[in-house]
């Protein structure tokens, strides 16, 4: 590690009802990769935003490359060389990729733009990363994981001298995620610094120098990675022990009945003849790589996507499912791995998000039983230990995590018999992981019968009683988790069936 090129020395950030940043430090050195680590709502992001320009601190100082500077806007701290990735999308789905990578900065052939010249550009971004993405595609058009690639090609672009990454692994394949490994050992061999933010506790290990540990927007603790544990962050991070044990056991009911069935489902080139059941009380995992087609399987099956043939069966009793209300009638509720775009309304509060899939329930005439509303979303609040001012907060000034609760709980305010959870910790720090974890087996042991679709492995074989293993559209495997290892599941993965 070179000299220090970041200082943030006593942040102070406070919003309406959150003192968000109480006297944050944080030092940044050329060459070093720096993790920044907390539980949703510590404040990390928030502390990212005072830096370059999003927000403006209310006190404290910080100084760049040996001068005390305060960015205005994002612009300015682009140009002075310090980027940010962001955990939530910020692309323009309508533009190509090459466009959005670099759009207000274009080039040009006198007055017009050069689309040739930004397509060559953006090319050789994705080559330098071991990619592959067509810069000529519409960016609406690729899946969450290839936007959240380009959104890192489109921080490389600048010529930064430190880059913070926020969750940029979050939506990528253990493929991705090795070459996105590879760039940032690259930067930094190059003497950048770089803030890496990240709830996935492996990955720390593997590629940070430093880790700095922040809890409740307060700053906690500065350790060197390589003479820390695993449980030395975790214990700084929460203040208790949380334990990942992989299940061994199916801990379905006996005789648990069918309560869904899915018969030869088509809808496109990623969902071909998938077929599966679903019992009563059963956590059933879908697994697969990036691509593999599992998230177009559910959008599907709750009907946000055209199925071209098939049957679904509900309790046995064939049923049709045109749309979303078509499967809500029918008791099944789905938390989008895409949680701003398709889960809540973030300019409502936590009340009004909570009640929206249930709105009869709440409502007399033209009129929302506020106080009922009020009721339903403080006793949600509670039970899933949403970090939240009030439940009158808008939902766009939680963390990602509790933004997460509050889509569960829209459903569990449904009362829905199925559940979909489409990766349903992206994004989430240890410790509400586990609260999720513990919430999800309470609810499959009242009887709910939960999907859950995720791209961590340690997570499959966590939670689930049985798995479907996809590759390119088509079911390659089903395993019960007795007998489920990573290999075998990593082999069915990569296993076409013609």
């Amino acid at each position: 590690m070179g000299e220090v090129i970041l200082t943030m020395k006593g942040i102070d950030k406070s919003f309406p009802g959150v003192h968000a940043l109480d006297h944050v430090d944080l030092e940044v050195r050329k060459g070093e990769v720096h993790a920044l680590m907390g539980e949703n709502g510590a404040g990390k992001s928030t502390l990212m935003k005072v830096l370059t320009g999003i927000y403006k601190k209310d006190s404290g100082t910080i100084t760049y490359e040996g001068k005390e500077v305060e960015f205005h806007n994002t612009r300015e701290a682009q140009d002075a060389g310090v980027v940010i990735v962001h955990q939530e999308l910020n692309m323009l789905g309508h533009l190509t990729v090459a466009q959005n990578i670099f759009i207000g900065r274009e080039f040009k052939k006198g007055i017009r733009i050069d689309d040739k010249k930004m397509n060559e550009e953006a090319r050789k971004l994705f080559d330098r990363m071991h990619i592959d993405i067509d810069p000529k595609e519409t960016m609406s058009k690729l899946t969450v994981g290839k936007q959240q690639m380009c959104e890192i090609a489109k921080a490389i672009s600048h010529e930064a001298k430190v880059i913070i990454f926020d969750e940029p692994s979050a939506a990528l394949t253990e493929a991705e995620i090795e070459e996105l490994f590879k760039i940032i050992r690259d930067l930094r061999d190059q003497g950048l610094g770089i803030v890496y933010i990240s709830h996935r506790m492996d990955e720390i290990k593997v590629i940070t120098d430093r880790v700095t540990v922040m809890r409740d927007g307060a700053y906690v603790g500065t350790l060197i990675t390589k003479d820390c544990t695993k449980d030395d962050i975790i214990n700084m991070m929460v203040g208790r022990v949380i334990y990942e044990d992989p299940k061994t056991k199916n801990m379905t009911p006996k005789g648990s009945p069918v309560v869904l069935k899915v018969d030869h489902l088509n809808a496109g080139k990623m969902v071909q003849d998938v077929s599966f059941e679903l019992h009563k009380g059963e956590v059933l995992g879908f697994s697969g790589l990036m691509g593999a087609g599992r998230t177009e399987t559910m959008r599907a099956l709750f009907g946000a996507d055209p199925i071209e043939s098939g049957d679904i069966y509900i309790n046995g009793k064939k049923v049709t499912i045109k749309s979303p209300q078509d499967a809500v009638k029918h008791g099944i509720g789905y938390l989008s791995e895409d949680r701003k775009r398709f889960g809540i309304v973030v300019q409502k509060s936590v009340a009004e998000n909570t009640t929206m899939a249930d709105l009869d329930e709440f409502s007399n005439g033209p009129f929302i039983n506020k106080k009922k509303e009020k009721k339903v979303a403080e006793k949600f609040v509670e039970s899933l230990a949403t970090k939240t001012p009030s439940v009158d907060q808008l939902v766009v000034n939680l963390s990602g995590g509790n933004q997460q609760k509050v889509v569960i709980a829209k459903w569990l305010t449904r009362n829905c018999d199925i559940l979909i959870f489409d990766e349903p910790t992206r994004g989430i720090d240890v410790g509400a992981k586990n609260e999720i974890y513990k919430l999800m087996n309470r609810l499959a042991a009242e009887g709910k019968a939960i999907i859950m679709v995720s791209s961590e492995m340690t997570e499959i074989l966590r939670m689930s009683d049985r798995i479907v293993v996809m590759c390119e559209g088509k079911k390659t495997g089903e395993l019960d988790i007795s007998e489920a290892t990573q290999e075998n599941i990593m082999n069915m993965a990569t296993r076409e069936i013609n």
